[in-house]
């Protein structure tokens, strides 16, 4: 079970850091045009969108280090779901709050159970070998 639990969790963690790569380069490279579709003001200025690409690359290699070796960077694990969960809260007050966006909300749910994924691949490797 250990051997499958770190197998899974290796895979999970990949999977997240793809993701965040990919959010990471959209938010550099998409054009306004294709932005505004997704329920989003044009916005001319580029440097808070740079800057949110990346931010979510940067976290890709947080995610991927961890799913290098989960069992050696079990901070970077505990780093990863504390991330998602903080994600959650601010992208779910932001949609409540500031603007009522559908991408944010499916953005903050995301987030949630990425978050939640993780934490319980961490408690199940916690269990069998941390």
């Amino acid at each position: 079970m250990s051997d499958k639990t770190l197998k899974l969790t290796k895979l999970f963690l990949f999977l997240v850091a793809l993701h965040s790569f990919l959010v990471g380069i959209l938010l550099i490279f998409l054009p306004v045009n294709i932005i505004e579709i997704f329920g989003f003001q044009p916005y001319t200025q580029n440097f808070f969108r740079a800057q949110g690409g990346v931010f979510h690359i940067v976290m890709c290699f947080a995610y991927f280090m961890a799913g290098l070796n989960p069992l050696k960077y079990v901070s970077l694990i505990q780093f990863s779901f504390t991330a998602k969960f903080t994600g959650f809260v601010f992208l779910i007050l932001y949609y409540l709050i500031v603007n009522q966006i559908t991408l944010i909300l499916l953005s903050g749910v995301a987030d949630l159970l990425m978050g939640i994924v993780i934490f319980l691949l961490y408690q199940k490797l916690k269990q069998v070998n941390i």
